[in-house]
C-alpha cells in the first residue's frame, strides 16, 4: 500500500547548501520516495520482500522536536540555527521546512528576548557565555508545547520576567524549563534541570494512548508518520491476548503500550532512567495494568529472563542508529521467540543485524552460534518515510521463527 505524497518541488530553502540536513531538498516528494525504496530494496531484498513505502501526505514541518544552537556572530548579533554538517559552525536558521514552525517562531522570539535582556551566547571555545541551546517539544495531537532554555550557569537574569515575556508573546507554551550544561561536551542536555513555568513536561496522543513527555526523553519526532510505523508493527506481531510481548528500548513505552490491549503482558525494558519513569506514569495515565517496565540493559534482561525460565511469545526491538549489538541479538536467539519485530532507523545495520538473526551473509557465518542456529527467516519488510527531504528511511521487519509454521 503506498501512501504518496505530492509530487511538486517545494522551494529549495536559502541554507540547505550550508545545513547539509537536507539531502533530497531538491527533488519532488515522489522521487524521494522511489530513491529511498530503490535503497531499501538494495539493502534488503537478499533476506526478505520489502513492500512499498509508505510515504506522507504533507510531508513539510513534521518534525516536533526543534534544537537550535545559539551563537554570537560578527556583524548579527545573537543567531540560531544548527551546526554545519560535520562541524560544530553555526549556520542561522530563519525557519526550517522540516521543523513544527510554532517551535521555529518561538525560537525567534528567544533570539529578541535574548537581544533585549542582555543574554550572551554561549562560546565553545571560551566556555564563556549563557545562553548554548534552545530545545523545543510540540505534542502533535495536544498542540502542548516545552520549551527547554539550556544555559551554561543555573543563574538567568531577570528570570520571573523573561519568562512572563515569553509566555505573553506565545501563551501556547505550556512550560518551560531551565537546563544547566557547564561541560564542554557535544551533549545537548545537563543533568540539571529546573521548572521555570508549567508542569515541567507535555502529554500526547498516540496510536490511542496518551503519553508524558520529559525533556529527556525519546518520542519519535514525527507523529503522523509513527502512527502508521506502530500500526504496520502491530500487525505484524498479529497479537491475539495471549502472548508475552517484550518491549526492547522501549521508551517511554509507546509501542509497548500501543501493544497491551492486544497482548497478556507487556514487559518493556530501557537504560533510560528517565524513560522508564515517563513511561510507568503512561502505563497509569492510560489506566494499562498488564504492562511493567525496568530500567536495565535489555539484552542482560532478556538473558536473565530466560535463566529463570521464563519465555516472551514477541519481541519489538527498536534499536538506536548503529543497531543491535551482538549481545542483545545473542539473547534474544536464546529467549527464541515465535515472532520478532525489529524497527529501525538505518536499513545499513538492519542489513547487519537480519544476517546475524538469519544466520546467513558474512555477519551470520562468521558467528559461531548464530550461524548455527539460524534461528529465524525474514517474512516481509515495510519502509516508512519518517523523515521527508532526508535520505534517512526507517523499516519495520517481522521474523519469525524457523520451528513456527511457514504461515504463521
Amino acid at each position: 500500500m503506498k501512501e504518496s505524497g505530492k509530487s511538486s518541488r517545494i522551494n529549495k530553502c536559502p541554507v540547505s547548501d550550508k545545513c547539509g540536513g537536507c539531502q533530497y531538498i531538491d527533488l519532488s516528494y515522489d522521487r524521494q520516495l522511489k530513491e529511498k525504496q530503490r535503497a531499501a530494496e538494495k539493502l534488503l531484498k537478499p533476506y526478505g520482500r520489502v513492500e512499498q513505502i509508505i510515504g506522507m501526505e504533507e510531508p513539510a514541518h513534521y518534525r516536533n522536536k526543534v534544537h537550535a544552537v545559539f551563537d554570537f556572530q560578527k556583524g548579527r548579533g545573537i543567531v540560531s540555527g544548527t551546526y554545519q554538517e560535520g562541524t560544530h559552525r553555526v549556520v542561522p536558521v530563519e525557519e526550517c521546512l522540516l521543523e513544527d514552525q510554532r517551535a521555529d517562531a518561538i525560537i525567534a522570539s528567544i533570539r529578541q528576548l535574548a537581544k533585549s535582556f542582555k543574554l550572551k551566547a554561549y562560546d565553545e571555545d571560551t566556555g564563556y557565555g549563557l545562553l548554548r541551546h534552545v530545545l523545543i517539544r510540540v505534542g502533535h495531537t495536544t498542540g502542548q508545547i516545552m520549551v527547554v532554555l539550556v544555559l551554561g550557569s543555573p543563574i538567568l537574569p531577570s528570570k520571573k520576567n523573561f519568562v512572563n515575556a515569553l509566555c505573553k508573546l506565545h501563551p501556547e507554551i505550556t512550560t518551560i524549563l531551565l537546563n544547566v550544561n557547564n561541560k564542554r561536551t557535544s551533549m545537548v542536555l545537563g543533568e540539571k534541570e529546573q521548572v521555570l513555568y508549567g508542569r515541567g513536561y507535555i502529554e500526547d496522543v498516540l496510536c490511542g494512548r496518551r503519553f508524558r513527555i520529559s525533556s529527556k526523553s525519546f518520542y519519535q519526532v514525527n507523529a503522523v508518520q509513527t502512527e502508521k510505523l506502530y500500526g504496520r508493527a502491530l500487525e505484524y506481531a498479529a497479537l491475539t491476548g495471549k502472548e508475552t510481548v517484550i518491549d526492547a528500548y522501549c521508551g517511554i513505552g509507546t509501542i509497548g503500550l500501543a501493544a497491551a490491549a492486544h497482548a497478556k503482558k507487556v514487559i518493556g525494558v530501557e537504560l533510560n532512567q528517565a524513560a522508564v519513569k515517563d513511561a510507568v506514569v503512561n502505563a497509569k495515565l492510560n489506566g494499562i495494568r498488564n504492562a511493567d517496565f525496568y530500567q536495565n540493559d535489555a539484552g542482560r534482561f532478556m538473558i536473565q529472563f530466560a535463566e529463570a525460565g521464563e519465555k516472551a511469545d514477541v519481541v519489538f526491538m527498536d534499536p538506536p542508529r548503529g543497531g543491535s549489538t551482538e549481545a542483545f541479538m545473542e539473547a534474544v536467539l536464546r529467549l527464541n521467540p515465535e515472532k520478532i519485530v525489529y524497527i529501525s532507523c538505518n536499513p545499513e545495520t538492519l542489513a547487519r543485524d537480519l544476517a546475524y538473526l538469519t544466520g546467513s551473509g558474512q555477519a551470520g557465518k562468521e558467528s559461531g552460534k548464530a550461524g548455527r542456529r539460524s534461528g529465524y527467516r525474514v517474512v516481509e519488510m515495510t519502509p516508512v518515510d519518517m523523515f521527508p527531504f532526508t535520505a534517512n528511511i526507517e523499516v519495520v521487519c517481522l521474523l519469525n521463527n524457523r520451528k513456527s509454521k511457514p504461515d504463521s
